[in-house]
């Protein structure tokens, strides 16, 4: 985490203070319960709430002597709060407190995150209807395929980031638990009813079965669904990464006035963001591995997790964070060139008609492998002649006795390949 790739807002949830301020609003709702089931004294959280503030550098001063995170924050509460604070903590563990600050700090991250996928998708969906119908070649394995619309790519862009923040949504209701159960889970010391008026109070759901920590699994599918996020990303970045190079150049990254592209080299206009991107999609991704070890613990528990977790938790969200936000702005701002997009889509001099051209073969008797030898051939004269495929078809006697020339050119027409563009676009944005 560096604040070259970080933003306020999901910095300060991960700030020090803001984790402390859990802690004590953890602390504070189960004295309340305790209270109100009788179990301490009247009014302990009412002095709590009153005398304590967040001192983060005391909680330090005190844990470089007692080698406790939890036991330096409860000692500096105490000390401001007096004597009745004796009864915070009652019954409780420090994971108690640990694993549900946790997983609110992932639930406030998380609902963030869900706010960027949104905007993400409210760009994409206009920018693919208004490119709905720009013609554009399609390419497998970089090699130029068969004609689309720029409006398609998008909207496939458009339906992944949908299918994300659904996934994102179910990630985050699985780690908004609270376990409020003290030591190895058992309730031995401490009621039930505590941690179900807690979990109710900061808006989670109890733990059902807890060890002594709330089961790794369901952060496991909370970083997943992060790196699969990064992955979404990478693949829009790559996009227009290729889409940019100077032999396409359908499409450009938007250049300011001043920006400059290169030390050595005036002319350049690189894909910076889009890069950036691909290397913090890489970053996220590799979060979700160590968030999977985290799943097998020792017994009811070992703190093999922790380190991870304080390193994996901000990193990962305020770096995706970062990443959407920039994402949406590269998508919004970008520069295409639906004129290019026509040029590349002619560079093939027909080549891409191939497979009408097959199956209209087929249509008149002849059988698909002989059909595909001949189109194949003529496919390959294209390139050594320098010929269009229209050309040279509409010279062959025995294919212009199939198919007549106006079929041909029919056939060679751009729109046969975007008549079921609103069949895609209403299953994509119904």
């Amino acid at each position: 985490m560096i604040d070259r790739y970080s933003r306020k807002e999901l910095k300060s949830i991960w700030s020090e203070e803001n984790k402390y301020k859990i802690w004590l609003d953890i602390e504070i709702a189960a004295a309340e319960a305790m209270e109100k089931y009788k179990i301490i004294p009247k009014g302990v959280s009412f002095l709590v709430k009153k005398k304590v503030k967040i001192k983060v550098k005391r909680i330090h001063d005190i844990e470089a002597k007692v080698k406790h995170d939890v036991i330096a924050f409860l000692t500096s509460v105490t000390q401001q709060a007096g004597i009745k604070a004796r009864y915070l903590h009652q019954g409780m563990t420090s994971s108690d407190i640990l694993d549900t600050a946790f997983n609110i700090q992932l639930k406030q991250s998380g609902e963030i995150l869900l706010k960027d996928i949104d905007k993400i998708l409210s760009i994409l969906k206009r920018q693919a209807r208004k490119y709905k119908l720009t013609p554009c070649i399609g390419r497998s394995h970089g090699i130029h395929a068969e004609p689309i619309t720029f409006g398609l790519k998008l909207a496939s862009f458009y339906a992944e980031f949908k299918r994300n923040r659904k996934r994102l949504a179910s990630a985050i209701f699985d780690i908004s638990t609270c376990a409020i159960s003290g030591a190895v889970g058992t309730f031995a010391n401490i009621d039930p009813k505590v941690e179900s008026y807690v979990a109710k109070k900061l808006n989670l759901y109890p733990e059902p079965i807890s060890t002594q920590v709330i089961p790794r699994d369901r952060h496991a599918h909370y970083f997943s669904v992060l790196g699969i996020i990064a992955g979404s990303i990478e693949r829009v970045a790559t996009e227009i990464r290729h889409l940019q190079r100077s032999e396409v150049y359908e499409l450009q990254e938007f250049f300011s006035k001043n920006q400059k592209g290169s030390s050595a080299m005036p002319h350049k206009k690189n894909p910076i963001l889009s890069e950036n991107l691909t290397g913090l999609a890489r970053m996220v991704r590799s979060h979700t591995i160590p968030a999977l070890e985290n799943i097998a613990l020792w017994h009811e528990r070992d703190i093999s997790h922790s380190s991870v977790e304080r390193n994996i938790g901000p990193d990962a969200n305020i770096t995706l964070d970062f990443a959407l936000v920039r994402l949406a702005h590269v998508l919004e701002k970008m520069l295409i060139y639906p004129n290019k997009m026509l040029q590349n889509l002619n560079l093939t001099k027909g080549l891409i008609f191939s497979q009408e051209i097959m199956l209209e073969l087929t249509k008149g008797g002849i059988t698909r492998e002989k059909s595909y030898k001949i189109v194949q051939t003529y496919a390959k004269r294209c390139f050594s002649e320098n010929k269009s495929l229209f050309e040279l078809i509409s010279k062959d006697k025995k294919i212009m006795s199939i198919i007549n020339e106006k079929k041909l050119r029919s056939i060679f027409d751009y729109s046969n390949h975007f008549k079921r563009v609103n069949i895609i676009f209403k299953r994509v944005f119904k």
